[in-house]
């Protein structure tokens, strides 16, 4: 359910339509990379390596997944 609530962040802060815009693009380039694309795209990484912080949305900066895009491959 967090996983989720930190998606609904990104949305909000990217208007929804950015969101899902950058989302499809973020996933097309990743998809002849090696690996999972889905996996490796940056609002992706950013909910799974926060799903299980319940005061993760409390303390989460603004535009958080750029570092994710930032940093392919790291965790934070």
């Amino acid at each position: 359910m967090n996983h989720e609530r930190i998606h609904t962040a990104q949305q909000r802060e990217m208007l929804f339509v950015f969101f899902y815009l950058v989302y499809v693009i973020e996933w097309l380039v990743r998809l002849p990379m090696k690996g999972n694309a889905y996996r490796n795209i940056s609002f992706e990484r950013e909910a799974y390596a926060n799903q299980r912080n319940p005061d993760y949305l409390k303390s989460r900066p603004l535009y958080a997944w750029r570092w994710y895009m930032r940093h392919p491959g790291r965790k934070k």
